[in-house]
């Protein structure tokens, strides 16, 4: 682990940083950027879907609170599967959850780079894209602390974005437009919509809830982590939840005729003209690019953390993934390496990248799942009749609800995601000579 006078991550988040990090993570404004496609594919039955994404996502919150509880260090699903299921399986966890988090920062460079390019149409794309990057990466280097700080400002912003939405709809249904109430059940409920159709779309609206697993590769810098995080865990879900439930219901009553949207990708920006003019569109659009940039940096941060605790124990070289800045205590060059990453945002498509995440996403929340089973009830034995739900029923339930929307990943991700893991898999048999030998092992002691 080094010697005593190496530098160590530095315990320094409350709950209430843990929380506004994995809801800036997961930058809830991006709820209005995806909402025409969205409703359109759900047919006017969006609430429902994220309803539906909600109860899925809770399964698997449970099962990453069960187990952060048990493995409080930095590594997130990475730390979990390899600790309770086997070194390689953690391995290759590990390596599809770093698609994950790598990919992130470049989709926020990317959505940050369309949005000013359509404002400031004279300025070319890969200068914002540029800007951005370089911002996001120095915050990142700074500290945690500061990182967490700037993002709690920044997420206070998408916060009173979603109040002005939902004054400004109301007061707007009130005066009659629209569906003309404040209450229905038309956007929950459709008789000529058939279920496989809207539990289709449920796989794409999960990844709205990425955020509530990020802050599990915080635990090194969280105080009581054990404590803190499993509250954080299931505050980060629930807010976000309740925000896209309740944005999408009033969305669809303000605005019922949602098939007739000039584009789909840019709706919300017809729904805020029509609810608050031009000052609410601007308002909504200047938001949006703090949003990005607050996602951005909390899984740069995210990222980050995840390789330096593979660097840590040579699972990747460890002069530069293990490495901490001696006067930031941070992983600098981590951090540098997600900035060159995002810099593909200046040539990858949002499909691409989207494909990617989705994939890592669902493939380390499967095992996570597993690992409670394996950790609790085959490894601690706790297997009385609380013991038996809790750490066999529940995630067992949550593996299988994974399971069922991973087999319903497009081709795309299913094709990008394969040649990734295959790449991940040849990489562990060479470090592994031919599984003659396990692969290096995260170390637990506290640096």
């Amino acid at each position: 682990m080094g010697n005593a006078d190496s530098p160590t991550l530095k315990r320094s988040l409350t709950l209430k940083y843990v929380v506004f990090f994995g809801l800036a993570f997961m930058a809830p404004k991006t709820f209005f950027s995806t909402y025409g496609v969205a409703v359109q594919s759900t047919n006017g039955m969006l609430p429902t879907a994220y309803a539906i994404a909600l109860v899925v996502m809770l399964f698997t919150a449970y099962s990453y609170a069960q187990l952060v509880k048990a493995f409080p260090k930095a590594g997130a699903a990475y730390t979990f599967t390899q600790k309770s299921i086997s070194p390689h399986i953690g391995f290759i966890v590990g390596w599809t959850i770093i698609i994950d988090y790598m990919f992130s920062p470049m989709i926020s460079s990317l959505l940050v780079g369309i949005a000013l390019k359509a404002y400031f149409p004279s300025i070319p794309m890969f200068v914002w894209i540029l800007s951005f990057i370089v911002i996001m990466t120095t915050v990142n280097i700074l500290g945690i602390k500061f990182a967490a700080n700037l993002n709690m400002y920044l997420l206070l912003l998408q916060i009173l974005l979603f109040a002005l939405f939902f004054i400004l709809t109301m007061k707007g249904l009130l005066a009659g437009k629209g569906a003309g109430t404040l209450f229905s059940t038309a956007p929950f409920f459709d008789s000529e919509i058939p279920l496989p159709a809207l539990l289709s779309v449920v796989p794409i609206l999960c990844f709205t809830f990425l955020g509530f697993d990020a802050v599990t590769a915080l635990s090194e810098e969280t105080k009581n982590p054990a404590k803190t995080l499993p509250k954080a865990i299931y505050s980060i879900t629930l807010i976000g939840g309740f925000l896209y439930i309740a944005g999408s219901y009033f969305a669809q009553l303000i605005y019922p005729e949602f098939q007739s949207f000039k584009n789909p990708e840019s709706a919300y920006l017809e729904i805020a003209m029509y609810i608050g003019g031009n000052i609410f569109t601007s308002i909504f659009v200047a938001i949006g690019l703090t949003a990005g940039f607050a996602s951005a940096v909390a899984s740069g941060t995210s990222a980050s953390r995840i390789l330096y605790a593979m660097g840590r124990e040579n699972v990747l070289p460890k002069k530069i993934f293990g490495y901490l800045s001696p006067k930031y205590r941070t992983p600098v060059f981590n951090i540098l390496i997600v900035g060159v990453i995002a810099l593909s945002a200046l040539f990858l498509n949002l499909t691409t990248a989207v494909s990617l995440i989705n994939f890592g996403a669902l493939f380390a929340f499967f095992f996570v799942n597993l690992a409670v089973v394996a950790h609790y009830y085959f490894r601690k034995k706790q297997r009385s009749f609380q013991g038996t739900i809790r750490y066999l029923i529940i995630p067992l339930i949550g593996a299988a609800l994974i399971g069922l929307f991973f087999i319903k990943l497009d081709k795309h991700s299913l094709m990008l995601g394969g040649i990734w893991l295959l790449t991940g898999f040849v990489y562990l048999l060479n470090l592994t000579k031919m599984f003659r030998q396990p692969p290096p092992e995260l170390a637990f002691e506290e640096a």
